[in-house]
């Protein structure tokens, strides 16, 4: 079997870091978009669907976008000119109008705005405030000219206000008592358009009395391992429920919408903002059309909002090669990859997984390609091996005043595989003799190249394979896989793991010992030896020759091996072509003898006519009155018909299928006849009497 570096291997670690995504997350959500959101007839099956496809759409750049203009923007004017459109569908079409712009009339905005704010004035679901309110705060973005203010803001926040917990968490009416953390985002959001319409303004110690209950639902947040943060749904009614991403994308719009609409600042703490962008980063791309869409609109509330905006720490590569003297380097972008402020990258500290507390480089700060925009590192210290590591960044803004728009978060840890050509030395295979442990057999072995020993023992001997293993640096490496297989030419297999002490690895197998594991199944095993690691360039599965077992006979009781898996390729595959042989045809008359009895077979049909010629037949009893000329001239073509089934029955038709035809023209044929034959009888009946 010819060698296979590196290309075997079970073991690549695949580090899927969450924050590494940011930076190209535009490139990898455009095509999966394309393929969510997918019109079928040239529309999506509602308002609510083509606002997440548009908005989407909008927010990754894609130019080359299905065409929907023509078909929505209808439905959006019938929408809004209909006075049975729901509240929902409403706020969806003028959602969509804003981005498609359609061709709406001022009127049509002013006959819903009436009725948008007696439901806004009337309203005690939380729902019904949110669409109304929203609705009327696209209506301003839309029309200037219509007057969508809320003489009752005052009461309207009230009223909204009044839906809120202890916790921070809202109730979706005052007639359910269980609160919610996604309508808290919806109440947010409301309260914000409240806000945004009020005239006269609110009262700055409400707004300031929300703000408050947006720091106590922070104080609900949840967290995972890896620093990202998220808000989960603790709703006991199922029909209200929704998943972590849902839950806290409403709570993120909500958010980022009452900062856009307030003078004061919210005291949240730059790593719980930066950790809902790890968390949305994390989920990688859905595979659900609305939990793409709360996704990526999640992350533009993030990319610019008043808070504080989250800066991503991303490396392009985390597998670093010795080998390739790989650099170093750290991307910083906002969630969506836009530049970040001038700033520096500097590397506290990088350990060793196994031992955190020996400290490889400290307080390095990365130098700056301004045209790659990249923080790279020249080369890694001399006392680097190959192995796992934990590098721990820090971020520092040049800018004081930046500290207070951007967040950056305390330390960033990223796990790091550093990885090398690992030396293989002194390997050799070797033939014991049992008794005395005396070499009967050695041969030298080439790890790094091609191996084919032939070998020969019986039960009493013993094989032994050792060899030793280095890191670069030349401390002693322990892979993840070090395995010694030995295959029986009936495809029986046996693996035994290869043991080490410091460098030195080795294995003997007492074939006294293993007879009963190897069934005594005597013959050829082909040994195959496999060493591999993530960290280890140079892994291989390699063929090193063969042994022949000479192994005594089995006694009566012995094991028998297990049968093998029978080849899918086999069972499955195409057959062997099946050679036909047919029985050769039988031989013909000759053609004149052939066509003298066909003309012997004719011949009786001519004498038949000859026949009713001499007998004078004639057609002077055939009726004459309309109705018995009918069932005549049915019966006689009802005739004609058998006899063609007949020459059909020879020529195409089978026996079953001529029968069924038979039976409908032999009932057809007793109808018609008896009629004729009655006819015929009184019409005899009529002439003798006379």
């Amino acid at each position: 079997m010819a060698r296979s570096p590196g290309g075997f291997l079970v073991l690549v670690l695949i580090l899927t870091i969450a924050i590494h995504k940011a930076a190209s997350i535009l490139d990898s959500h455009q095509p999966v978009a394309l393929e969510l959101f997918s019109p079928v007839h040239g529309s999506f099956g509602s308002l609510e669907e083509s606002y997440d496809a548009l908005q989407t759409f909008q927010i990754l750049g894609i130019e080359k976008k299905p065409d929907i203009s023509d078909t929505t923007c209808t439905l959006v004017s019938k929408t809004l000119g209909s006075s049975s459109s729901s509240l929902k569908d409403l706020f969806y079409a003028l959602k969509v109008n804003g981005i498609l712009k359609c061709d709406i009339d001022e009127e049509v905005f002013e006959g819903i705005k009436s009725r948008l704010q007696s439901v806004s004035n009337d309203a005690s679901s939380l729902l019904d405030f949110y669409y109304s309110i929203g609705s009327l705060a696209l209506i301003k973005e839309q029309a200037s000219k219509v007057d969508v203010l809320l003489t009752d803001a005052d009461g309207i926040f009230q009223s909204i206000k009044a839906l809120s917990q202890s916790d921070g968490r809202w109730r979706y009416s005052s007639n359910n008592p269980e609160s919610s953390t996604y309508a808290a985002g919806v109440a947010f959001e409301a309260l914000a358009r409240v806000v945004a319409l009020a005239s006269p303004e609110i009262d700055q110690s409400r707004i300031s009395t929300l703000g408050n209950d947006i720091v106590k639902l922070f104080d609900s947040i949840e967290k995972y391992d890896d620093g990202a943060f998220y808000f989960d749904e603790k709703i006991v009614d199922a029909r209200e429920h929704h998943g972590p991403l849902s839950t806290t994308a409403s709570v993120v719009r909500g958010l980022t919408a009452f900062a856009d609409v307030t003078s004061g600042s919210l005291n949240i703490p730059g790593d719980k903002i930066l950790g809902l962008a790890k968390f949305f980063l994390s989920v990688g791309i859905p595979g659900d059309a609305k939990d793409f869409f709360n996704q990526v609109y999640s992350l533009a509330c993030l990319e610019s909002n008043r808070v504080s905006i989250p800066l991503i720490l991303s490396l392009p590569a985390t597998v670093l090669s010795l080998t390739k003297n790989d650099q170093l380097k750290v991307r910083v972008n906002t969630v969506l990859g836009s530049s970040a402020p001038p700033l520096t990258v500097k590397l506290l500290q990088a350990f060793s997984s196994s031992s955190k507390n020996a400290f490889i480089i400290e307080n390095q700060e990365l130098k700056f390609d301004p045209e790659n925009a990249v923080h790279f590192l020249d080369a890694l210290p001399e006392n680097v091996d190959v192995g796992n590591y934990v590098f721990v960044f820090e971020i520092l803004l040049h800018d004081p005043e930046h500290e207070k728009i951007y967040a950056t978060g305390s330390r960033t840890r990223v796990p790091i595989i550093i990885t090398g050509v690992i030396k293989v030395d002194t390997a050799e295979i070797v033939i014991l003799d049992s008794d005395l442990g005396s070499v009967e057999t050695k041969r030298k072995l080439d790890l790094a190249g091609e191996n084919d020993v032939s070998l020969s023992a019986n039960h009493l001997q013993k094989l032994r394979l050792s060899f030793q293993l280095a890191t670069p640096l030349g401390h002693a490496f322990k892979p993840h896989q070090a395995f010694l297989k030995l295959k029986h030419e009936t495809k029986v297999e046996h693996v035994f793991v290869v043991g080490s002490s410091g460098k030195d690895f080795a294995i003997v197998l007492d074939f006294l010992g293993l007879v009963e594991k190897f069934f005594y199944l005597s013959g050829r095993y082909d040994i195959q030896l496999t060493v591999g690691d993530a960290v280890m360039e140079n892994s291989f599965l390699q063929a090193l020759g063969h042994v022949e077992l000479d192994l005594p006979e089995p006694p009566e009781k012995a094991p028998r091996p297990p049968p093998q898996p029978v080849d899918s390729y086999l069972r499955y595959g195409p057959k062997a072509e099946i050679a036909h042989i047919f029985r050769a045809p039988e031989k013909l008359p000759p053609e004149q003898l052939s066509l003298a009895f066909l003309g012997l077979t004719i011949l009786p049909f001519i004498v038949f006519l000859i026949g009713l010629l001499h007998l004078g037949v004639n057609l002077k009893n055939f009726p004459t009155s309309v109705v018995p000329a009918t069932f005549a001239i049915l019966f006689h073509l009802g005739l004609a018909a058998v006899l063609l089934l007949y020459v059909l029955f020879w020529w195409k038709l089978d026996l079953f299928t001529t029968l069924k035809i038979l039976g409908l023209l032999g009932v057809f044929l007793l109808f018609v006849g008896h009629r004729l034959l009655s006819h015929l009888a009184s019409a005899s009946a009529k002439l003798k009497s006379a």
